[in-house]
Order: C-alpha cells, then structure tokens, then sequence
C-alpha cells in the first residue's frame, strides 16, 4: 500500500470536507450526525449548547434546535457517554458493554474502578430494581446504598450514584433516556437502545475506526488503527492516516463559526499540526487570565482557522453580543464580511439583535 504524500493545505482541506465544513449545503440532520459520527454533549449556553452549534454551523439557520431532541425522544439518536451518536452505531459498542471491563491486564485505575463497582454490587441491583419499577429517573431519585463511597482526587468524592450510572451505562445495563432541563433521565438500557444484534468485538473496533475516520479525514494511527491507507504530511513528523475517498483535490471553502468543542479543534494537538492555529477553551480560566474569551468561536476561512471572536448570547436584552474579533492574521475583506455574515446569521438563529 503506497504512502500518500500530502502538503499541509491538503491535509486541512481532507479534515474541512469530512467534517461537512466546505460550501456544501447541508439540510438532513441525521445525514449530518451520521456523517459526524457524533455530537458532544456540553450544556454551556454563553452563546448556544455545543450540540447546537455545530448542528448550526454546517445547516444554518435551518437547523432547529427542536429537530434535534426529536431525533433523540424518538430514538432516531441516542445518548451515549455524554455524545450523541446514531442509533444504528449502537451495534458497534454492544460486545464491548457485554465484555466490560475488558480482556487483558487492566491499567490500575480501572481495577480500582472494578473493585468499587464489585463491592457495591448491592447497590448496583438496587439502582436497577428502581428503574425496573419507576424508570426513567433522574439520579437524585435513586438510592444511594453504596457501602464503599467513590472516592477521586475530589471532584467526584462521594458522588456515589453519578459514579455507579456511569459503569452501568458502559456495562450496557442503563442508558440516558432524555433530559429534563440539563438533568439527564435514566432508565434501563433495554427500553432506550434498539434491539439491534451486537456486532462481533474484533469487527466492531474496526468499523468504529473506520467510521472515525471518515469523519476526521485525516488522523494519527493511535486513533483509528489501520483504517484508511497511510500518509506523510510535509512538514508534520511521524505518520498519519487518511481516507483515501476524500483525496480528491477539489474544494471550495466559505466562513464558518465553530464551537470551541467542534471536532475540527477539539484535538488541540491535530489542530496545531494541520493549521497551525493556537486556541485553548479558557472558561475554566480566571477572567483576567483570558487572551480570548470565555467561549471565543474559532473562525474557519476557507482551509484556515484565522482568529476567534468572543460572542455572548444576551437573553434578557436580546441581544448577541460581540466583544472581541481577535484577528490570528490580519483579516481581509473577504474575511470580514464573512464573519459579518456569519454573526447575523448566529443572532438570526438565536432569536437575537446583533449588537
């Protein structure tokens, strides 16, 4: 199998297509999400919920946020360790729910985690027996019979339950089964998932690395395994992989707004490589200690991320406001009208007067 040779700007232009933020129009949101592979669920709200934004960033205004909890109430999608994903995907994640915690040594945390789960068995059964009885509940209606408490480096000290649903949910045993506000409802898997066959561990890891990659275009081996054919980008060491049916060179660009957990930045080490752009999530910083913003929107031009704009949904003066375009280079025209553009178009979508 040959080697692709790839410059940085092809390389950009493989990761742009595949994650739908060339000039394609887009209108069918499950085709988007099966495209994505999936969504990351984030309630922050400074402008949008992640979800949204990245539904809105390749549908436009036509994308409502309505259409999307539909798809999820109706099982067209589903809830899955904090990410939407297609509910047919679900097949390809069964034998590794059935296999929990895996084969093979285990890194010491996990053993950890097994023993906890292990000595809490009892309250494993109850948790279970309440959903059987009353589900779907938020975990504040569970029981918490834990004899063991969870303990961490304290951010999850004692959250008992929180911390038992989540090894449920990764045994195959519970599921998310909607949201009330930003609280998640719980319930048996087996009334949230479809009855689809789990496809074989070893088949399964492969098309997920497949699936993947079709969504990345481009990536390292270490997260898609040998998926695609392998490809050297002039400039970047080491080698990568690429999906062969996104080679072709055609590519016509447009001006996008991202989510700053968008999966076109979320590696920040794939980002800094292929685009050569500098960009931390800084809401976790102290405000004074912040270069951009609490949830500043990368600017996508063309095949390059160019600056960030700092942007918050007003809702009580209904108003998007506006205050900071960080230019990473100096911007063109081309460049400001299409954030323009793509800032009336995000105050549109809010419901919201640009200001």
């Amino acid at each position: 199998m040959r080697t692709h040779e790839l410059s940085r700007r092809q390389a950009r232009r493989i990761a742009i297509r595949a994650q739908l933020l060339d000039d394609t129009t887009h209108s069918d949101l499950l085709d988007v999400v099966w495209s994505l592979t999936l969504l990351q669920v984030d309630q922050t709200a400074a402008v949008a919920p992640s979800a949204d934004l990245v539904l809105w960033s390749r549908m436009g205004s036509a994308y409502r946020p309505d259409d999307l909890q539909s798809a999820l109430a109706e099982r067209r999608l589903v809830e899955l360790d904090m990410m939407i994903r297609p509910s047919e995907d679900l097949a390809l994640y069964r034998a590794e729910m059935a296999g929990w915690p895996g084969e093979g040594p285990l890194p010491g945390w996990m053993e950890d985690v097994v023993a906890w789960v292990e000595a809490n068995d009892a309250c494993r059964r109850d948790i279970l027996e309440r959903l059987a009885a009353a589900g779907p509940l938020p975990s504040r209606d569970l029981p918490d019979t834990c004899v063991v408490p969870w303990r961490s480096s304290g951010w999850n000290d004692h959250r008992n339950v929180s911390r038992m649903l989540t090894q449920l949910a990764r045994r195959g045993e519970v599921a998310v089964s909607g949201r009330r506000g930003r609280e998640r409802l719980w319930d048996l898997a087996d009334r949230v998932f479809p009855h689809d066959d789990a496809v074989p561990a070893g088949d399964a890891l492969h098309l997920r690395h497949e699936r993947l990659l079709g969504a990345l275009g481009i990536a390292r081996t270490r997260g898609v395994g040998g998926a695609g054919e392998p490809a050297v980008v002039k400039g970047v060491p080491g080698v990568w992989r690429v999906d062969p049916m996104q080679l072709d060179d055609e590519f016509e660009g447009r001006t996008a707004l991202l989510s700053p957990l968008d999966r076109l930045v979320f590696d920040r080490k794939r980002m800094a490589e292929l685009f050569e752009f500098d960009y931390q999530l800084e809401m976790y910083k102290p405000a004074a200690a912040r270069r951009w913003g609490y949830w500043a929107l990368p600017v996508l031009h063309h095949d390059r991320l160019v600056g960030k704009v700092d942007a918050t949904a007003d809702r009580a003066a209904g108003v998007l406001r506006v205050d900071a375009v960080h230019e990473d280079v100096p911007f063109t025209a081309a460049m400001r009208s299409g954030v323009r553009t793509e800032l009336a178009d995000l105050a549109r979508w809010l419901g919201l007067t640009l200001g």
